[in-house]
Parts: C-alpha cells; sequence; structure tokens
C-alpha cells in the first residue's frame, strides 16, 4: 500500500524562492573584484536569478547544458548557482587551481556551453584561448564599466540581465535531473565528474542545516571561505538560504588581515573553511590581540584540523565543528557537534573529541571493511577502508563508465579510499589514504601523476612521491628518486611536470636514494618511505 500524498519534485530553485518570501531581510554581502562591497537581499537575489535566467535562454542554454563558473564566492556566483540549475541546466563549477592541462580536459569533458568568469581570472583565459572548444560563449561577471579591453569577444554580465523580467517560468522537472557538476582529482587519469541532482542538493542541504544549528540559524551571519568552485561551497549556498542565514562572502581576499576586517566589519558569527586559512586568522588574531568579537564558530574540514589548532579556538570561546566528507558525497559526511554528554568533559578529553572527523549527518551511512571485504566492528579499534552510501553520494561518474564500475562495491557502496575507524559512540577516526593521496591546503595532489610524469626524465630509474608535514598546508609532496646515472636536479624535474600539474602540486624537495623499499607484491611500499623520511625537514618555498 501506498501513502496518499502529494508528490511535488525536490528543486533549487524552491530554496531561493522560499527564502526570498521568509526571510527577505537576510542578505549576500560580497567584496567584489571591482574593489568594492555590495550587498542584496535574498528576495533581490530570487529576482536577479530570474533574470538571468532569461538572459542565457537568449544565449541558447537550454535543458541539461553545461554551464560552467570561474568565480570566487560572490553575489553574482550565488545567482549563477540557482539560475542555471533553476532553468534546468547544469552549473559547472571550475576550480582556478587546476593545471591548463586539467581545465581544458574538464572545460571539453563537460561539453561547457558557456563560461562565466570573474574579472581576476581573464589573463587566465586569455592563455587558453586558443585551446578553447569552438563556438564556448565567454561572460564576464561585471558591469560595462570595469570589460576590459581584449581580443576575446566577452560578453557582460550585467547586460544579460538588463531589461529582462524578475520572474520565470521556472519548469518543473525530474527531482533527479541533474543540476550541478564538480569535477574531482583522482589518483590517477583525469579528473571525475561528481553530477549531483536537484534532489541530491537539497537533501544534502536540508541535512547540514539540521546538522550543524550553531552555524546556520535565523539572524547568522556565514563567512564562506571555503570556495564556491569547488563542491559547493559545502553547502553554504542552499543551507543559509533556507534557514535565514546572511552569507558574507569574501571574494578573493582570504588572507589573514582581510578575513579579519570583513568578519569585524559585518558582525560574522561563523566561518567554514580548510585549516590553512585558519592558520592565517589565527596569526591575526595573535596580533591584534582579539577576535573578531562576533564570531562564535569555525566548521573546519578538507583536512585534518590539527588539535593545537582546535585548542587554540576553543580558548578564545569560538566552538570548533570538525567535519569530514568529499565531493563525491556533495560533500559533508560528518560533523563534529558533540552531543551534550561529551559537552561537559574535561578539556583534554573533549579536545581529543574533537580531532576526530566527527560522527555522520543525517543521510550518510557509513561501514569499514577489511581486505577481505568483510564489514569490521564500529568498536573505535578496527580499522578498515571506509565506504559511504546515502542521498547525497555518487552513484558513478559523469561519461566515465570505468571510473563508476571501480567507484562502487557489490553492496553499492562507495568507496573513499581512506582507511579509518568508527568508534562505538560513532566517532570516525581517518588513519591513512589507501590511495596514497596528498592534501595540500584542502586540495588532492595524486602522488601517481607526479611520479609518473618524472619517470620521463632520462636520469630518473625509478622514483615515488610521499606525503610528508607541513607546518602550514598539512602535507606537502616529497619526491624520492632512484637515479640513472648523476641525479637530475629537481628544477629539472619541476619543469617536466609545469607542463602537465599546477605549481602548487610540485614536490617540495627531492632526496636521492639507491633503491625503493618493496612489499611482498613487488609494489613500491610508500608507508616504509613514509616511515623513513616522517621527520624530513622542506624547504621553506612560501
Amino acid at each position: 500500500m501506498q501513502g496518499m500524498m502529494m508528490h511535488m519534485p525536490l528543486r533549487i530553485i524552491d530554496i531561493l524562492g522560499y527564502a526570498a518570501e521568509a526571510h527577505p531581510g537576510a542578505e549576500i554581502v560580497s567584496v567584489r573584484t571591482e574593489g568594492d562591497l555590495h550587498r542584496e537581499t535574498y528576495a533581490q537575489a530570487y529576482k536577479r536569478a530570474g533574470q538571468l535566467a532569461h538572459g542565457l535562454a537568449g544565449l541558447g542554454v537550454g535543458d541539461g547544458d553545461r554551464v560552467a563558473t570561474l568565480a570566487w564566492n560572490g553575489y553574482r556566483h550565488f545567482e549563477l548557482y540557482y539560475a542555471i540549475s533553476g532553468m534546468g541546466a547544469v552549473c559547472h563549477t571550475i576550480n582556478p587551481r587546476l593545471s591548463a592541462e586539467q581545465m581544458l580536459y574538464i572545460i571539453t569533458h563537460a561539453e561547457d556551453r558557456v563560461l562565466c568568469l570573474d574579472l581576476t581570472f581573464v589573463p587566465l583565459v586569455e592563455a587558453l584561448a586558443d585551446q578553447l572548444p569552438d563556438g564556448l560563449q565567454l561572460v564576464l561577471m561585471t558591469d560595462r564599466a570595469y570589460m576590459p579591453d581584449s581580443a576575446l569577444d566577452f560578453l557582460c554580465y550585467e547586460e544579460l540581465l538588463a531589461g529582462r523580467p524578475a520572474t520565470y517560468d521556472w519548469p518543473v522537472m525530474d527531482e533527479n535531473a541533474a543540476a550541478g557538476l564538480c569535477y574531482t582529482s583522482g589518483t590517477t587519469g583525469h579528473p571525475k565528474g561528481a553530477l549531483y541532482s536537484h534532489r541530491s542538493t537539497v537533501l544534502h542541504a536540508l541535512s547540514v542545516a539540521l546538522t550543524i544549528p550553531r552555524s546556520l540559524h535565523q539572524g547568522a551571519r556565514i563567512l564562506p571561505v571555503v570556495p564556491m568552485f569547488h563542491v559547493n561551497s559545502w553547502g553554504l549556498p542552499y543551507a543559509a538560504p533556507l534557514v535565514g542565514a546572511s552569507l558574507v562572502m569574501p571574494g578573493g581576499k582570504l588572507d589573514g588581515p582581510s578575513l579579519f576586517d570583513l568578519m569585524e566589519s559585518e558582525a560574522v558569527t561563523a566561518s567554514w573553511g580548510v585549516p590553512t586559512v585558519w592558520l592565517g586568522l589565527r596569526a591575526e588574531i595573535e596580533a591584534r590581540g582579539a577576535k573578531p568579537a562576533a564570531l562564535d564558530q569555525v566548521v573546519i574540514g578538507g583536512s585534518a584540523a590539527p588539535r593545537a589548532m582546535i585548542a587554540f579556538f576553543e580558548g578564545l570561546g569560538v566552538d570548533v565543528c570538525h567535519a569530514w566528507g568529499m565531493t563525491e558525497m556533495s560533500p559533508v559526511g560528518t560533523h563534529g557537534q558533540l552531543p551534550p554528554a561529551m559537552q561537559e568533559l574535561d578539556r583534554a578529553s573533549m579536545l581529543d573529541a574533537k580531532a576526530k572527523q566527527g560522527r555522520r549527518m543525517f543521510g550518510v551511512e557509513m561501514k569499514i571493511v577489511g581486505e577481505d571485504g568483510a564489514r569490521l566492528p564500529h568498536d573505535g579499534q578496527a580499522v578498515g577502508e571506509l565506504f559511504v552510501r546515502g542521498n547525497g553520494i555518487v552513484s558513478g561518474y559523469f561519461a566515465n563508465p570505468e571510473a563508476s564500475a571501480a567507484a562502487l562495491d557489490a553492496e553499492g557502496w562507495f568507496g573513499t579510499g581512506d582507511v579509518a575507524s568508527i568508534d562505538a559512540n560513532g566517532f570516525l577516526s581517518i588513519q591513512d589514504r589507501s590511495k596514497d593521496l596528498i592534501k595540500s591546503g584542502g586540495e588532492w595532489i595524486s602522488s601517481i601523476d607526479l611520479e609518473n610524469i618524472a619517470m620521463a626524465h632520462p636520469n630518473v630509474a625509478n622514483c615515488a612521491v610521499i606525503a610528508v608535514p607541513h607546518p602550514k598546508w598539512d602535507e606537502r609532496p616529497l619526491l624520492v628518486v632512484v637515479p640513472k646515472g648523476n641525479a637530475p636536479a629537481l628544477s629539472e624535474i619541476h619543469a617536466l611536470m609545469l607542463e602537465h600539474v599546477a605549481k602548487w602540486q610540485l614536490p617540495d624537495d627531492m632526496v636521492v636514494v639507491d633503491e625503493l623499499p618493496l612489499t611482498a607484491t613487488g609494489k613500491v611500499s610508500k608507508l616504509t618511505l613514509r616511515q623513513r623520511f616522517g621527520d624530513h625537514v622542506l624547504p621553506d618555498v612560501g
């Protein structure tokens, strides 16, 4: 027997429509690339999203077409999120930190029809101009007064909206229709696309809003440092309007002093970002002798938050919520909000609990399995590979059947590639990364990709790239080389790698060895290398 209830498909645009009606005074404050501070309410953003949808339709954007964005956190990027998905197209956010090779690959693979970009990225796109797909339309996210002289045929964002109706007949579509596309770098090969649906995005936003109420509540003012160009800014552009929280967008100014000043002037109550962001803010707090007055919570994810960092903010009376997730999970999977019974713990025990990766969010299930594929107990002792499933977790990768087939186990759970334990209270502890990825400042670096490039050098007989600790970036890559004849200079390896990867992905240092340790199956034992070079001091390369 089925229930007798109406079925209204979940749509992303309904979030903004609801916010415009229920929370018309909540606002989006944006540090613009033009240099000033901009304000608009959710009600105004809803009208501008309607105008933008008309403008994109005028460019020929239709159902299922991909519209790419290359932009900082700001109100125009927010409007694109809603207009693109609302009209039935797919919002494809592009990480500007990707190498030119990777960026061109995902633009081509996604078959983008339009690319919308901030002023900051004009030189980047101009440098790629002769390699961009034919017919790709370029929209510069500014007004006529700031349009630059360029050989490229840029359309003006504000002119795309000008004179358009503020209402749009938003289509009623299947809630499983594609709405967003974000590529993640894997251990090998090209980046892989996570294709989000309206249903997955709305359910993820609802779960995030329920899970972290200290950040997300009516009247809150949240500064998302986590970028909108990667994993939907952890769902904040969707969760904040639902609860009536204002968004304070920092644009490209993510240094400690700029963030402190913005937090102070806009009475920011919560901020979300990766650990490297909080290192900069911490230095500024120490320099000024006080925290931003209204700051009440920071949510830290992307990389493990150091215990000392948690202790610092907690000592200021700022709650730290340690979260974990993946692009393939929309992305939030766990949260670090302590249950009431644990909030009375002594300080050391509380910090120990908060240093873990937290408990699962509603809509996310977790299991750990051993090498034989059997499930392991959640007792805090057993360690195995972490698998997840839920409404916001991918069932495969966009237009990539090989990667899709490898992503899920026989029960349909997604393999995260992390090795973890889960205790009896449901707290996750990530122990290691089974695929040897390096996470630097919240961004993945593929060790295998770097190794494959280095092996092309005539004086490299064998090599391995491992992660070593770094005080600012959490981890950085170290290249271990077995030379063939005279050992190459690191600068020579860098020159090879720069043809394929971004500068920030390059190894910080190189060590030369006679041979690489091997496992019983003849594979390079990176565990042995990490143990051997765990105390290696990297040069200061900035």
